[in-house]
C-alpha cells in the first residue's frame, strides 16, 4: 500500500509546469479520493505484472490491440481526418515494435536495453455489436475545453461512452486544457478505461509544441499498460523495473550528453525513455524490462488478457455501420423567425444541457414580461400576447454560461 501511495502523492512538485505532458499525480489522487477500492486494486494488478513478468507464456507473439478513436469536436477544424488518425497509429506501432528511424539516437551504453514489446495496435473493425467500423468516432459536442475529469467519456456529459474496455483501446481526442494526455488509472471503473490526447498532441501535427510526433500517445499507452514515469513519481524513486536507472525527476525539452543524478553515473538519465518529459524528437525507447512489465498484464488472469479474444479486429457480422451524430447548424441557442408576430422556434439542439432551463423576455425597460420554461430541444415560443416592440431572450445555465439574444415582435 505504501508503493502505491508514494505513486500517487510524490509527483506534485513536479506537474506545475505549462502545456505539461501527462496528469498523471493530479488525476490519480482524484480517481483514489472518489474510488475507495482503487488502492487494493492497484495493489493486487502490480503484484501480478511482478509474478508474471519474468514467467511469460507469450513471449515472442505480437499482441494486437484493437482501437477505437472517440474524436470530440465542437468547431469543424476539431475534427481528426483519417490520415492523422493513421499517423498516430504509425507511431504506436514503430515506437513499440522499436522500428522508429530515431533508434540510431540511442546512446551506445542503453542501446542494448531497447525492446520490441512486440505488441501493435490496429484500428478496430468491428464494433462491440459486431457492426463495421473503420475505429474512428467523430462527435460533435457543444464543450469547447475538456479537463482532466473523465467527463469526455461519458455521453450524459457530452462526451462519448467507451466501447467495451475489456476487448477496445479508447483513445478519446479533444480539446484538453493545459495538458497533452493523460491515461485511466489500473484498476479503475471499467466505463473509464483508456486515454485522453489532446487535439494539438495526437499523432503528426505542425505544432512546434515538442509534442508533435505523436508520442504523447504513446507515453499515455504505456500508463495505460502500468508503466510509471522513469523517476518513479518521487525523487530519485523506483519505477518498478529493474533495467531503467534511478534518476532525480522528469526531463524536459532534448537534453543531450550524460546527466547523472541518484548516482546513476556513469550512463546517468535515461531521458530518452518513452516514461520520460522530454520532447517527442527525443524520445526513442522502451526497454527490456519495462517489455515484460506491460507484456505481463496480457497473461492469463491479467487485467488486459481478454484483449487477446477481442473481436475488434474480426470481420464485422452486419456491415451497416451507426449513422454519424449530424452537426448542430449553428453553436448557441437560436430563435427564429425574427422579426415573428405570433409564433418563434427556439432551437437548442446544438446543447440539450439548456433544456429544462427558464428563459425570460424582457422589454427594453429591463423589465420581464414573459418566462419560458423550456421542455424540449426545439420548442415554439408564443408570443402573440406581447406588445409590438423589440425585446430580449435571455437565459442561464446551472455551469454559469449565459444567453442573451434580441428579437422584434410586429
Amino acid at each position: 500500500m505504501k508503493a502505491v501511495s508514494l505513486f500517487f502523492l510524490t509527483l506534485f512538485l513536479y506537474m506545475a509546469v505549462p502545456a505539461q505532458r501527462c496528469a498523471g499525480i493530479e488525476y490519480g489522487q482524484q480517481r483514489m479520493q472518489r474510488n475507495p477500492s482503487l488502492a487494493a486494486n492497484i495493489e493486487s494488478i502490480i503484484q501480478f505484472q511482478q509474478n508474471n513478468q519474468l514467467t511469460s507464456r507469450i513471449e515472442g507473439t505480437v499482441i494486437k490491440i484493437p482501437v477505437v478513436v472517440h474524436n470530440l469536436y465542437h468547431n469543424p477544424s476539431e475534427k481528426i481526418s483519417d490520415a492523422q488518425v493513421n499517423s498516430q497509429l504509425a507511431a504506436l506501432n514503430a515506437c513499440y515494435r522499436r522500428r522508429n528511424a530515431d533508434t540510431v539516437n540511442t546512446p551506445a551504453y542503453f542501446k542494448a536495453l531497447g525492446a520490441d514489446c512486440e505488441i501493435e495496435f490496429q484500428l478496430a473493425t468491428a464494433d462491440p455489436r459486431r457492426r463495421y467500423t473503420n475505429g474512428i468516432v467523430r462527435k460533435y459536442t457543444p464543450i469547447t475545453k475538456w479537463e482532466a475529469d473523465d467527463q469526455v467519456k461519458f455521453a450524459s456529459s457530452m462526451g462519448d461512452d467507451a466501447w467495451d474496455p475489456k476487448s477496445y483501446l479508447n483513445i478519446w481526442v479533444c480539446n484538453l486544457d493545459r495538458l497533452a494526455g493523460y491515461s485511466s488509472v489500473i484498476g479503475d471503473s471499467l466505463n473509464r478505461d483508456g486515454i485522453v490526447i489532446n487535439l494539438n498532441a495526437f499523432g503528426l501535427t505542425s505544432n512546434n509544441d515538442g509534442y508533435n510526433l505523436g508520442k504523447t500517445a504513446v507515453h499515455e499507452v504505456g500508463h495505460w499498460l502500468n508503466l510509471k514515469h522513469i523517476w518513479g513519481d518521487t525523487y530519485c524513486g523506483d519505477d518498478s523495473v529493474d533495467d531503467t536507472p534511478k534518476q532525480a525527476g522528469y526531463n524536459m525539452g532534448c537534453p543531450s550528453g550524460i546527466r547523472s543524478t541518484c548516482g546513476n553515473a556513469p550512463t546517468g538519465d535515461m531521458y530518452m525513455n518513452f516514461m520520460d518529459f522530454t520532447s517527442d524528437v527525443c524520445m526513442n525507447l522502451f526497454t527490456r524490462g519495462q517489455k515484460l512489465r506491460m507484456r505481463a498484464l496480457f497473461e492469463p488472469g491479467g487485467l488486459r488478457f481478454g484483449m487477446l479474444s477481442s473481436k475488434g479486429l474480426s470481420a464485422p457480422l452486419i456491415f451497416e455501420s451507426p449513422l454519424p451524430d449530424a452537426d448542430p447548424q449553428w453553436l448557441r441557442p437560436n430563435i427564429y423567425p425574427n422579426p415573428a408576430q405570433n409564433q418563434m422556434t427556439l432551437d437548442l439542439a446544438y446543447d440539450p444541457r439548456w433544456v429544462g432551463t427558464v428563459f425570460q423576455v424582457c422589454n427594453l425597460q429591463g423589465q420581464v414580461v414573459m418566462q419560458i420554461q423550456v421542455k424540449a430541444k426545439i420548442q415554439t415560443l408564443d408570443i402573440s400576447q406581447l406588445r409590438p416592440g423589440i425585446y430580449f431572450l435571455a437565459a442561464k445555465k446551472g455551469d454559469g454560461e449565459s444567453y442573451k439574444q434580441k428579437f422584434v415582435k410586429l
